[in-house]
C-alpha cells in the first residue's frame, strides 16, 4: 500500500509583528516534517465568524489580529516560489475561485507559477463559496456551471500553443484569444479540485489530477464518491487510479487529550462548526443554528454573524459533532485516523493546523510541536 503524502497550509493571514509570519510556520513545519507540498488559501473572507476572533478567545489574536486579512493567494505563492529556491515543496492553491477569476487569468497564474518554480505548481481549483463572491457583487447563481466552463477554457488555452483560439461559452467566449506562455517540460500544473457534489465529481472524474474536498463527511461516504469519479474516469476513458484521493484536513491535535478538547470547545472553533452542513449536524441529533437545510461552507456569510450570536450558536453544537468535523486528537490519534482514511482510498493529506485556536496564545504555539509529529507520523503510515 502506498505512503501517504502530506501537505502543509499556510493560512495566510497579515501578522502584527513580522508580515510573513504565518508563511515562515508553514515553510518550516512543511521542510522539517518531510512533507511534499505548501499551500495557499484563496480567501477575502474566513469560513467562522470573524466577530470572535478577539484575544478574550483566540490566542493567535494577539499575532493576527483581523481573521479576514488574508493575503492574495497567487502573490504568496509567487512569494513562496522565491524563496523555496533549494527545496523541493509543491506549491498548491487550495483553492482557487471560478466566480472571482477569470479563468484566462488563472490559467495565467498557474502557468508563470509552474515555469518559476522548475514545474512544481499545483492549480486547485473549485466553483467557490457565497461569502467571496456575492458580497462583492459577483454572481453566485449556477457556479457548478461556470466552474465547468472555467475549467474547459484553462485546458483550451493551456492546450492552444500560442494559437489564437476562438470559443463558445455561456460565460467565458473566447474570440482570437492568445496564450503563450509554454509548459514546463511539457507538464502543466495539476488540477486538483474541490468537489462534493454529484455534478462536481464526475467534472473531476474526466479532467482532474486529484481530488481534494474540504468539508468533512463520512468515511463511506468519502469511499462512495471517490467510487464516483473514478467511474466517470473510466467513462472518459481514463485510468480511474491516475485520479489521486486527497482531503484538505482541519487539524486539532495537542499533546494530551484535556489540550485538544480545550481547544475544540474554545469560542473559534466551535464558531468554526457553523461552517459545517445542516446535514452533518443532523447526524449528531442536532439542528443546524442556521436552518435544517443550511448547505454549510459553500453558503455562510460568517462576516454578518455577531459575536453574542456566533458565541450561542456555537455553543449548540455537541462535542461528538467537532470531533466528525475536524481531526482531532493527540498526535498518535490524529495518525490512527488519517490511516483509517487511507483504508477508505486517501492517499493524500492537505492539513490545516489550528492549534492556535487555544485561547491561550502560549499554549496554542506549542501545539506546533504536536503538529510536526503528525506530519511525520503520517508519513510512516
Amino acid at each position: 500500500m502506498a505512503r501517504i503524502k502530506t501537505g502543509v497550509v499556510d493560512p495566510g493571514l497579515h501578522s502584527r509583528f513580522v508580515a510573513d509570519f504565518t508563511h515562515r510556520n508553514a515553510k518550516f513545519l512543511a521542510t522539517a516534517a518531510g512533507a511534499d507540498s505548501l499551500w495557499a488559501v484563496d480567501h477575502l473572507i474566513g469560513l467562522f465568524p470573524s466577530s470572535v476572533w478577539t484575544p478574550t478567545h483566540v490566542g493567535a489574536a494577539r499575532v493576527a489580529p483581523a481573521a479576514d486579512a488574508y493575503y492574495e493567494a497567487w502573490t504568496m505563492l509567487g512569494y513562496a516560489a522565491a524563496r523555496n529556491r533549494l527545496g523541493r515543496l509543491r506549491l498548491g492553491v487550495g483553492v482557487t475561485d471560478t466566480g472571482r477569476r477569470h479563468p484566462a487569468v488563472t490559467a495565467q497564474a498557474a502557468a508563470t507559477l509552474h515555469l518559476l518554480s522548475g514545474g512544481r505548481a499545483i492549480l486547485g481549483i473549485g466553483p467557490g463559496e457565497r461569502e467571496n463572491n456575492e458580497p462583492y457583487g459577483i454572481d453566485w447563481s449556477r457556479p457548478v456551471a461556470r466552474f465547468e466552463e472555467a475549467i474547459a477554457t484553462i485546458r483550451a488555452l493551456w492546450a492552444s500553443d500560442g494559437s489564437p483560439i476562438t470559443r463558445d461559452s455561456e460565460f467565458f467566449p473566447l474570440r482570437d484569444a492568445v496564450f503563450a506562455l509554454p509548459p514546463h517540460r511539457g507538464t502543466r500544473p495539476e488540477l486538483w479540485m474541490g468537489a462534493h457534489g454529484p455534478r462536481m465529481l464526475k467534472v473531476t472524474g474526466r479532467y482532474a489530477d486529484a481530488w481534494l474536498p474540504a468539508f468533512p463527511s463520512s468515511l463511506t461516504d468519502y469511499r462512495d464518491k471517490l467510487d464516483t469519479i473514478r467511474s466517470a474516469a473510466s467513462d472518459a476513458g481514463r485510468d480511474p487510479s491516475a485520479v489521486r484521493a486527497a482531503g484538505w484536513m482541519f487539524v486539532v491535535t495537542a499533546k494530551s487529550r484535556p489540550i485538544v478538547e480545550e481547544i475544540l470547545n474554545s469560542p473559534m472553533i466551535r464558531a468554526y462548526a457553523l461552517s459545517a452542513s445542516a446535514q452533518l449536524w443532523a447526524r449528531h441529533g442536532v439542528e443546524h443554528p442556521l436552518g435544517p437545510t443550511f448547505s454549510g461552507a459553500q453558503d455562510i456569510l460568517p462576516q454578518t454573524i455577531d459575536e453574542a450570536t456566533a458565541l450561542e450558536y456555537g455553543k449548540r453544537a455537541p462535542e461528538a459533532l467537532l470531533y466528525d468535523a475536524f481531526v482531532a486528537g493527540t498526535p498518535a490519534e490524529v495518525c490512527d485516523q488519517i490511516a483509517e482514511r487511507r483504508d477508505y482510498g486517501l492517499t493524500y493529506a492537505v492539513m490545516l493546523d489550528l492549534g492556535a485556536s487555544h485561547p491561550r496564545l502560549s499554549t496554542g504555539l506549542r501545539t506546533a510541536a504536536s503538529f510536526a509529529k503528525v506530519l511525520r507520523g503520517v508519513r510512516r503510515l
